[in-house]
């Protein structure tokens, strides 16, 4: 009986030729060909807000934005209100005027600001209004700022280190010197520890104002609140001072 015998078939497999780079050509590489995401959104600029807060707005938001911004007279802006803002949630509420805050939108804040305060998840807070207290004082509203300012104590809130500077602040816009060092005292006997931020800002605005004198009392102040207060004091120095102080450690 014969033997049958199996043989595959045979594949003839070009070869190809190697290829050479025409350097004329740029190569496409794989990564060049990944797909990259973007996520978009108006990010939060300035100030560190609370973490309450969200990082990027929802789209919620960002049409409330831009709505309020669209409205042009009184009645389309109450209409804003009551068909748009008073739907929004609580986070997409505070950053909405998180976000009229940074672009400086002063009326349009202000009428968030109040409506969020009548709004049943409401409780006083401090940094509800010290971001508020800041926008006043970039606008030079003063008079407005001390309103919030002692309408956050009557809510019980007892003003921090921020708020206080942030009225400081308000104070230099307009060229209060004397307000501005009272507001630091009373921050001092309060409890409340300036940082160096409020240090900072004291300084320099009181060079700017030639207020040696007074400068030179908030220098002394380095060694009780600054850890590296030699150091602190000498990038001080570098950036503002008239009349250089050595802080004389104990």
């Amino acid at each position: 009986m014969a033997t049958l015998k199996y043989q595959p078939p045979h594949f003839c497999i070009p070869q190809i030729p190697p290829l050479k780079h025409n350097y004329t050509t740029p190569l496409i590489t794989i990564s060049t060909l990944r797909t990259r995401t973007i996520t978009c959104g108006l990010r939060n600029i300035g100030p560190r807000k609370p973490m309450w807060r969200s990082r990027h707005l929802s789209t919620e938001a960002i049409q409330a934005v831009q709505a309020l911004k669209l409205a042009k007279n009184p009645t389309k802006l109450n209409q804003v209100f009551d068909t748009r803002i008073s739907r929004l949630l609580k986070a997409d509420l505070l950053d909405t005027l998180c976000e009229l805050q940074r672009q400086n939108e002063l009326d349009l804040s202000l009428k968030v600001f109040e409506f969020a305060k009548t709004e049943s998840w409401y409780t006083p807070n401090v940094s509800l209004y010290y971001d508020m207290i800041m926008v006043l004082g970039k606008n030079k509203l003063i008079e407005k700022a001390i309103e919030l300012f002692e309408e956050m104590k009557k809510e019980g809130l007892k003003p921090d280190t921020r708020a206080y500077t942030e009225l400081i602040g308000a104070y230099f816009q307009v060229s209060m010197v004397e307000k501005a060092m009272e507001t630091y005292n009373e921050m001092k006997s309060s409890g409340c520890i300036p940082d160096k931020l409020t240090l900072m800002i004291m300084v320099r605005n009181l060079e700017k104002a030639e207020r040696d004198d007074l400068s030179v009392s908030v220098k002394r102040d380095f060694e009780e609140y600054v850890d590296d207060a030699d150091e602190f004091l000498e990038e001080v120095e570098k950036k503002y001072a008239r009349n250089p102080l050595v802080v004389n450690k104990m």
